[in-house]
């Protein structure tokens, strides 16, 4: 859906909503929660995706909803944002 050097967007193998997409940095950050300073770079860039992604997902959805996961909440130990828009499946 959406590749640079350092992060990956792509639609989920498993959606839970009409539209799920899920935002991934390439190198690993295990969560939000522990971010470092020398992570900044690839935040920056995460979150310039995610913008580009809802960004496309509010004009073809009308609504779009950005989320991410920590603690036992997190399946995935890697950080990741959702980027959903239509109902729960």
């Amino acid at each position: 859906m959406h590749e640079t050097a350092r992060v990956l967007a792509f639609h989920h193998t498993r959606p839970r909503y009409d539209t799920h997409v899920v935002v991934v940095p390439k190198m690993h950050i295990t969560s939000l929660t522990t971010l470092t300073e020398a992570d900044e770079p690839v935040v920056r860039e995460l979150l310039r995706v995610v913008q580009d992604v809802a960004r496309t997902v509010e004009r073809s959805q009308g609504a779009a909803r950005v989320t991410t996961n920590v603690g036992r909440y997190q399946e995935s130990k890697h950080l990741h944002v959702h980027v959903v828009s239509g109902p729960r499946r």
